[in-house]
């Protein structure tokens, strides 16, 4: 959290630009994006990511992406009671196909504070020419508050369970990740409250309940496969340019609630992980990543910081190969 104001501006504005330009295309290694997620639906691939009023993207093949326009023209009325004068960088992005309507959940934050909020917003169809494509915005799902929680409402991620419960987990930094039981309609925490954490990291004792502190640890995201369901999780540091130290780390449960162990039998909970991908010479971190099984084969998207590029985010499209029932390393090159 001690990166210069400038360096972080630098880089969302690098990300906004890139993101938000319309009627570009540019192929997967060239593609400028923070914190990816993606679907496939209408025969075509669609990816979003931070930016502002949320950038989306459509791709035929997942090696060239269409820049298409924002999902906000304009930001949600109601970010500014969040977030005073919040200038619609919206994080952190997770999309969901839910009976025949596609459900975006986002994130309104403030930098390395936990004045957050995770919204939703709902459309019909994903295909930008459909008459009837048109976002609808749902309001707050979860919201954090400072001084009140010990945790943030960032980096959302939707799961439904075998029983097809929904549950939605997030988190960055503070006391770590949580899951929290949805209701049936997607739009707010079922009652009675359901509550879990699912990854922390150590947090040192004195650091203030205000600061995120050094528990670098964000960006849950469940993968269903077989029996197990698997949490990838991001550690270190983000948007830091040369100084990014971001990798991302997985365990694994036969719930959806954990505990979710690493290879070692370490919990999440307790800081385990075992390592997916890591920073190199050529990219100095690479993390929040969402993972997804596409035409009989999975693939994990995440962004790097191309050392050869002014450590610009890039986005990174890996088929992930598993063994012993865990996903094998993947390596940068």
């Amino acid at each position: 959290m001690k990166a210069s104001k400038y360096l972080i501006l630098s880089i969302l504005l690098n990300s906004f630009l890139f993101c938000s330009a319309q009627e570009r295309v540019t192929p997967t290694e060239e593609t400028i994006v923070h914190d990816p997620v993606a679907i496939q639906a209408n025969g075509k691939y669609y990816m979003f990511c931070t930016g502002r009023g949320i950038s989306m993207f459509s791709s035929e093949d997942l090696k060239e992406w269409k820049h298409e326009a924002p999902v906000f023209a304009e930001k949600p009325a109601w970010t500014d009671d969040v977030v005073p004068d919040f200038g619609n960088h919206i994080w952190a992005p997770d999309i969901t196909e839910f009976e025949g309507k596609f459900y975006l959940y986002y994130s309104v934050s403030a930098f390395a504070k936990n004045t957050s909020a995770i919204g939703l917003v709902t459309n019909e169809t994903l295909d930008v020419d459909s008459p009837n494509y048109k976002w609808e915005d749902q309001g707050i799902v979860v919201q954090s508050i400072p001084n009140r929680d010990l945790w943030n409402a960032i980096d959302p991620n939707l799961i439904f369970d075998e029983e097809g419960t929904p549950w939605l987990s997030f988190g960055s930094f503070w006391e770590g990740l949580k899951l929290v039981k949805l209701s049936p309609d997607l739009k707010s925490i079922a009652q009675p409250q359901e509550w879990e954490t699912i990854a922390r990291r150590e947090r040192s004792f004195k650091i203030a309940d205000s600061n995120p502190g050094d528990a670098a640890l964000e960006a849950p995201f469940i993968f269903k496969k077989g029996d197990w369901y698997y949490l990838f999780i991001s550690w270190d540091l983000c948007c830091r340019g040369e100084d990014s130290t971001y990798k991302v780390v997985v365990g694994r449960s036969k719930s959806v609630k954990g505990p979710f162990l690493d290879k070692s039998g370490k919990s999440l909970f307790n800081g385990g992980g075992s390592l997916v991908v890591e920073g190199n010479e050529n990219w100095y971190g690479a993390g929040h990543n969402s993972v997804y099984a596409f035409d009989g084969k999975d693939y994990m998207f995440f962004h790097a910081y191309d050392a050869e590029d002014g450590a610009k985010p890039k986005l990174k499209i890996k088929e992930l190969s598993w063994e012993n029932g865990w996903p094998k390393q993947l390596k940068l090159k």
